[in-house]
């Protein structure tokens, strides 16, 4: 039922709204101007054709052709030339994205009740309508662009490995990097998540039988010893006192619920031993994404980049800030988890425990935070000059609104990292936490262009292990998505703008 609860809700807001978007804004715009040309040729049967200023992998395009298959078939495989400016038009290219937004939507539902087997179907239903209301998922959902395909598909390869369908999620792990090359990162990423999950219970499982037969053992010894004892008194004494003396000692702790406080150098101990002794069995069961990451290096060495076209633009530069960035936006998109006085609170509380530690992480992550944004801190020619990007207006009007503003800015990127690990340690694994973090950086330190769409992915994984059962909190959340979600939308389609050096009309967009 709360699939598909979760499916008609969406639904009801996809439908009406991208025809709306389609009436004011029928033709490509921004990206669009090259993704659906480029779809179209592969509607017309012409896979050679490639637009060099495209950077992403054609995946989005393949999975266009089988929608558009689907809505037409007889006018796909009969080929008229007539019928193709109809059948893949911009506003049924972009229903691409709609189908995929409800098909996303299942999925994190499915993520959330594996995860979460006990919670509530009420509140497995408002949250995740709430991640579909995320403002830079949703608003995407309406343009031709690679964002849903990419988090969808990188999210049903998290549900398939979460279920144990290894060669299936290694599948859809290839699909993902088809669409965007750094979901194989995310594949790592998934694979990583499932080794430590292997790796975890197999230990968890030899500590139970370890257990068990220390148990079994004290019972035949206790039965032998009642057994020879009822004959006198004084020898049962004796005996009972030997069987003390002798009595083995074992003080072996359930791993998973102490894998929480334990320290982080313990668990990759923990891991690698255990990887070690079953390591067959980890090479055959993750042997797919082997398979992927190696044609994925191969495509490196072919192309000679990881982006296909336009490479002097995007060419890999290390934008450490950018993780800085990620942080505050995630934490502001999820401020009823963060900014609260009892969470706040919860979190000095926390580092209090161990006052050096603390001390030192703290200062650490302000140089090293400081250090980022001085020496690191990229401002691309894209964010600089094209003022439809709501980051155009961010960068004049905060980060360069003084020259101190930079630094003053560090304090709230280090509080809400360590607010998301504070978080995330509470239902997962230290190492889990830092293999998250290392993904997340390998995703967005390369990108030398600050894009908030680039954040959708890490910060899904994030509110999907975030554990918060506060409804209020995700009504508030919620609240604010749709607020956000009004104003981008009303921007994009009912404040157009022009420029005196370019003709045709401009429009707002993240």
């Amino acid at each position: 039922m709360g699939k598909i609860a979760v499916a008609a809700i969406v639904s009801a807001w996809v439908i009406p709204i991208s025809i709306l978007v389609n009436r004011i804004v029928p033709d490509p715009y921004m990206d669009e101007i090259f993704h659906i040309p480029q779809a179209q040729q592969y509607c017309n049967g012409n896979f050679r054709s490639w637009d060099p200023m495209i950077t992403t992998p054609p995946g989005l395009y393949y999975l266009s052709l089988v929608h558009v298959a689907a809505l037409f078939p007889g006018k796909y495989f009969v080929q008229l030339a007539s019928s193709f400016p109809e059948v893949c038009s911009a506003a049924v290219l972009r229903s691409v994205n709609g189908v995929l937004a409800v098909l996303c939507s299942v999925l994190v539902h499915e993520i959330i009740t594996h995860l979460r087997p006990a919670l509530d179907d009420r509140k497995a239903t408002l949250f995740v309508v709430v991640l579909a209301l995320y403002p830079l998922h949703w608003f995407f959902t309406f343009l031709y662009y690679t964002d849903v395909a990419s988090l969808t598909a990188v999210l049903a390869m998290y549900l398939a490995c979460l279920k144990r369908k290894y060669i299936f999620s290694a599948l859809l792990g290839a699909v993902a990097v088809v669409i965007r090359q750094t979901n194989i990162i995310w594949m790592l990423f998934v694979a990583c998540s499932a080794v430590i999950d292997i790796t975890m219970a197999h230990r968890r499982d030899t500590v139970k039988v370890d257990n068990l037969k220390a148990s079994n053992k004290d019972t035949s010894l206790a039965t032998f010893n009642t057994s020879v004892n009822v004959r006198s008194n004084l020898r049962k004494r004796k005996s009972q006192g030997k069987g003390e003396a002798n009595k083995p000692s074992f003080c072996w702790t359930n791993t998973s619920s102490t894998s929480q406080t334990s320290g982080l150098l313990h668990e990759i101990q923990a891991i690698v031993l255990t990887s070690w002794h079953i390591k067959w069995e980890v090479l055959v069961s993750f042997s797919p994404f082997l398979f992927v990451l190696l044609a994925f290096v191969a495509f490196l060495f072919w192309n000679g980049s990881v982006v296909l076209g336009a490479k002097e633009a995007h060419a890999v530069s290390p934008h450490f800030a950018q993780i800085m960035y990620f942080s505050l936006v995630s934490s502001l998109f999820a401020a009823p988890l963060h900014f609260t006085r009892g969470h706040a609170l919860d979190l000095f509380q926390s580092l209090w425990k161990n006052r050096l530690l603390g001390f030192f992480l703290g200062f650490s992550a302000l140089i090293v935070g400081l250090f980022s944004v001085h020496f690191f801190s990229i401002a691309h020619p894209y964010l600089l000059a094209d003022n439809r990007h709501y980051t155009f207006y961010l960068w004049r009007k905060i980060i360069k609104f003084h020259w101190s503003m930079k630094y003053l800015l560090v304090p709230f990127y280090v509080y809400s990292w360590f607010s998301i690990f504070h978080l995330l340690d509470k239902t997962r694994r230290r190492i889990w936490v830092l293999v998250y973090f290392l993904a997340t950086s390998a995703v967005l330190v390369p990108a030398p262009l600050i894009e908030f769409r680039y954040y959708t992915i890490p910060f899904y994984l994030f509110m999907l292990h975030s554990g918060i059962n506060d409804s209020r909190s995700w009504l508030v959340m919620g609240v604010l998505y749709a607020l956000v979600n009004i104003f981008t939308m009303r921007m994009f389609l009912f404040r157009p703008f022009h420029w005196d050096h370019e003709p045709g009309v401009q429009r707002f967009i993240w």
